[in-house]
Formats: C-alpha cells, structure tokens, sequence
C-alpha cells in the first residue's frame, strides 16, 4: 500500500513516505524529508528537507517542520504549534549553519499553538499543554505548561494526568488503563511495559 495526497499537496522529487501516510490541502513535503508509515498530515503543513518522522504521527493544520528536527514513532503535532531551528535569528544575517537540533521522543504530545525553541529534546510521552512555550529539555512523562513552561505533573502514555507528585517517590496508576508508573527522584517510569 502507497501513500495517499490530495491534489493540492505538493511532494517535491526525492521525499521518502511510508505506506498508509495520508496527505492533505496544500501540504509541501520537501525531497529530502524521510517520512514513516501511517502518518498524517493536515491542511498547510510544511516538511522540511532535513527532517525524519517516524511512523504513525500525527500532524495537524498549519504545523511547519523545519529542518534539523525529528519526531520519533507516535508523536501528535497539534495545531499551529511552532518549531523553529536558529535560536536567534535575524532577516539580515543568515545563520542556515547554526540550526540547533530537535528531537521529540516516541509518544510526545504537543498542543495546539504551542512553541519548541530549538535544541532541546522532548522525553518519551511527555505532554506540552497548548500554548505552551518549551526552551529546556522536557523528562518523559512529563507535563509542561505556561509561558515559558514549567513542569506541573506527570501523564501516562494514554494521556491521562498521573496523581504522582514532581519529585520524591510515589507510584500511581493511569486511571483509564490502570497501567502503574513509579516517580522517583524527580523521573517517573511504567512499571509494566
């Protein structure tokens, strides 16, 4: 099975996508992008050429993928969230030499308007509330908000809030799936994988 584009979609000649990966409106996927299976990407998206996604990704309208940043299997990108890739930039003097690297890890979740100032590294599952700001690396599992964002908690890999306090040590289970993480000295890990 191919991938499917709507016709709007522009795929430049050299774009690697997996099967099943849906395409939609006026979506521009540069030819050096590597792109897994199963992913989607909404209306207005742009994929950078040094970019590489992972398999079923979410994408959603108006997210913009800039080069120098990956996104491991099953991240979700919520709408017009921003990435950037020059941490200070200007009109005036180019620095396409000094883009800083992005990783976001299997399972992350970013909300909607939220930004990711370049070079840092999201953990496994970490959640980033819409509209908040990222400038440090973010633990897995953890919860992010605010401007800049702060950590406030911890989510499962559902995406279900963990009564788990920010350090010290306690367990708690997901309160839909009943899955039981441990939180101990400031990091949280599933018990059972």
């Amino acid at each position: 099975m191919e991938f499917t584009a709507h016709d709007t979609a522009i795929i430049d000649a050299g774009a690697q996508i997996g099967a099943g990966t849906r395409i939609w409106h006026w979506v521009h996927i540069c030819g050096g992008a590597r792109i897994g299976a199963d992913c989607s990407f909404g209306q207005n998206v742009f994929v950078g050429n040094d970019v590489l996604i992972g398999d079923n990704c979410k994408v959603q309208n108006n997210v913009s993928i800039y080069d120098a940043v990956t996104l491991e299997d099953d991240v979700f990108c919520g709408p017009s969230m921003v990435f950037t890739n020059v941490y200070n930039p200007r009109s005036a003097v180019t620095r396409k030499d000094e883009y800083r690297r992005t990783l976001v890890k299997r399972g992350a979740t970013i909300g909607a308007n939220a930004t990711i100032v370049c070079g840092v590294t999201l953990g496994e599952f970490a959640f980033i509330a819409a509209g908040a700001v990222i400038t440090r690396d973010v633990k897995p599992y953890a919860l992010m908000a605010g401007v800049p964002a702060r950590h406030i908690g911890w989510m499962s890999r559902h995406g279900e809030r963990l009564d788990l306090p920010l350090s010290g040590s306690a367990e708690a289970a997901c309160p839909v799936t009943g899955q039981r993480y441990r939180c101990t000295d400031g990091a949280v890990q599933p018990l059972d994988r």
